[in-house]
């Protein structure tokens, strides 16, 4: 089952409290929230709602907007950007949330100046191994947003701050290089102080890259001679950034994507060094969604002959 829907935490106040069942609830592309829920039934005519979330002692609201459906009820909707008051640009727009679990509660006033508190149930869990996961990282920061289930059976969310990691934007390959692009994420360092490295996945040194720096994005040249110096066979090797004992390594981990090594699949190359050797190359996203290159000599007919 997906951790992201069973998570259990505490919700504080709300035992007891009438509740409200989602049509929809979730945070998609990593920071965007969509509520919507259905008005509740009584003899008040309603005036206004809103999505009160809540933290320890602080609190944000989020005007619900109704819906007339054509059954005859209504549903009370609402979409926001959420963003990191840390990570995020100060000046992007979007509803700022800390670190932590907030509970959300459904508040509805109506036009006799009485008014209600609902909490919300969570989401169906879904079901089966589709290609993507309900929710992903902000592929802006790197931090999670994730809705999850109290113990009274109540939803509520949860922001994480993201940790330090190396996200691969791209490779460029060429007839006689490989190029990686990323960006290091929440780095606690300035990132020209972390240098590159090609790491051996069985036998070999490691081989130290220095890279290119500007802002937080790098590009460096796989380093495709000396990976492949003297062997005999082909030789799969990792990437990471690495600065003193902190090593990083890159990989595409700000997506949805449930399996990137068969989603992320990049072609097998032809790579011609200086010295005149033939390399098939295939830089490629793992499993694991790490990036990886192997590269194998392909054989020339003077070396047949000897």
């Amino acid at each position: 089952m997906e951790q992201i829907r069973t998570v259990p935490a505490f919700g504080g106040p709300g035992r007891g409290q009438s509740v409200l069942r989602p049509v929809h609830l979730s945070v998609l592309g990593g920071g965007t929230l969509n509520v919507a829920v259905p008005a509740p039934v009584g003899h008040d005519e309603l005036a206004s709602a809103f999505l009160h979330m809540e933290r320890r002692t602080e609190s944000r609201r989020i005007a619900l907007d109704p819906e007339e459906q054509q059954d005859g009820s209504t549903l009370l909707t609402a979409t926001t950007a959420l963003c990191h008051p840390h990570h995020d640009d100060p000046q992007q727009p979007g509803l700022s949330l800390g670190d932590g679990l907030w509970r959300l509660t459904v508040v509805v006033a109506y036009r006799s100046g009485s008014t209600a508190r609902f909490a919300v149930t969570p989401p169906p869990t879904p079901t089966g191994d589709g290609p993507t996961r309900p929710s992903c990282p902000s592929a802006a920061t790197g931090t999670v947003f994730r809705l999850v289930r109290s113990i009274e059976g109540h939803v509520m969310l949860k922001v994480i701050a993201p940790r330090r990691q190396a996200e691969l934007i791209g490779y460029s390959v060429r007839w006689d290089r490989v190029t990686v692009h990323g960006r290091l994420i929440a780095p606690g360092l300035p990132p020209s102080h972390f240098t590159a490295e090609a790491v051996p996945r069985t036998v070999g040194s490691i081989i130290p890259i220095r890279p290119e720096w500007q802002g937080d994005r790098f590009t460096f040249d796989v380093p495709l001679a000396a990976m492949s110096a003297g062997a005999r066979t082909g030789h799969l090797w990792d990437l990471r950034l690495r600065c003193g004992r902190t090593k990083v390594k890159i990989g595409r981990r700000l997506t949805d994507v449930r399996h990137p090594g068969k989603v992320f699949r990049t072609p097998f190359r032809t790579v011609a060094l200086t010295d005149g050797t033939l390399l098939r190359v295939h830089a490629h996203v793992s499993g694991a969604g790490r990036a990886a290159v192997s590269c194998t000599i392909i054989p020339t007919p003077e070396d047949h002959t000897r």
